[in-house]
């Protein structure tokens, strides 16, 4: 059976009809009207009744960046939406003749790599977005962990620097302030001000009078060392906090999405070295893997869709792949 994948995000909402595959049949965007909660739920239920149209649906999932409670109902706080303990699957439901879950867009992207992408052949996997900040997402023995309410492997704030760094959370020395693409830029201006190995980025920042993300992106690929340099240093923090994770969690692959992901192998390397340099007991334990996405901007939809649909064929609370094969 069908499901529908909604993915909310700061600018855009988008939407897919998804078979039981994996497979993105149908889709729509739409912009989004951060501002207003109300008119957030006009353009989801919109989009939910385009894409059905024809189709035997059997339910529809949303994914949100935000806390969500262990019911999959209400997002506590969205950081990017004007959303505070919103009560959103009841709003839906109460205008959509279908089963409507809520769920975090980096758990979203991880179960559908999970089922369909760099970690199907596993049954642990940890995943990281490293976009704007740093997301995550938790399988284990085949379950997508959320924790006891709902909000768990918020990876982003794991605290790697004690009195590090201010974070937007309000706390300090967040690995987010240390290994997204907000780090990498901030890294890489630092760079350029030393000169040196920065002196391409500092004569780059003076012709266009800031750096930009998608600058530094265009020279790590054009091969600049200054920004392959942020990179590594990117990739060390990273490389520390899988250690960290490694340790508690046992995973058999690391996937790595998000924007800065796309640097392949240029960020892998250095998260492999300052992984195994931290790892305990190295040498006598087996090493993961570490691979970058491979669903890319389809993962949260098609997450969302499936997460639903196992959802509505099993209900209960939590998600494993045990029970779809």
């Amino acid at each position: 059976m069908h499901a529908i994948g909604i993915d909310i995000g700061g600018t855009k909402i988008a939407g897919a009809l998804v078979s039981d595959q994996g497979e993105i049949l149908r889709e729509h965007r739409s912009p989004t009207p951060a501002g207003d909660p109300g008119a957030i739920v006009d353009v989801v239920v919109e989009m939910i009744e385009k894409l059905s149209v024809g189709e035997q649906v059997v339910a529809a999932g949303v994914a949100a960046a935000g806390f969500i409670d262990a019911a999959q109902s209400t997002v506590y706080y969205a950081p990017n939406i004007n959303w505070r303990n919103e009560p959103f699957q009841e709003r839906l439901s109460n205008r959509l003749n279908l089963e409507i879950t809520i769920d975090n867009d980096a758990n979203a992207a991880g179960w559908a790599e999970f089922r369909f992408g760099a970690g199907r052949l596993v049954s642990d996997m940890t995943m990281l977005t490293v976009g704007t900040g740093v997301g995550g997402a938790i399988v284990s023995r085949d379950h997508l962990f959320r924790g006891g309410f709902g909000a768990g492997a918020e990876i982003g704030h794991m605290r790697v620097v004690p009195n590090g760094l201010p974070c937007g959370c309000g706390a300090r020395g967040c690995i987010e302030q240390y290994g997204s693409g907000r780090a990498l830029l901030r890294m890489a201006n630092e760079i350029a001000d030393v000169r040196g190995i920065g002196n391409a980025l500092a004569d780059l920042r003076a012709e266009k009078g800031a750096l930009t993300g998608e600058m530094v992106g265009q020279m790590i690929v054009a091969g600049d060392a200054g920004a392959l340099h942020a990179l590594r240093e990117l990739g060390g923090w990273l490389g520390q906090a899988c250690a960290s994770l490694g340790a508690i969690l046992d995973p058999q692959v690391f996937v790595f999405g998000g924007g800065v992901a796309a640097a392949g192998d240029l960020l892998l390397d250095p998260i492999r070295e300052a992984y195994l340099a931290h790892l305990p007991a190295r040498g006598y334990h087996p090493e993961p893997e570490f691979v970058t996405a491979e669903l890319v901007n389809d993962a949260g939809v098609v997450g969302a869709a499936d997460l639903a649909r196992l959802h509505a064929e099993t209900p209960r609370l939590g998600a494993s792949r045990s029970e779809v094969r």
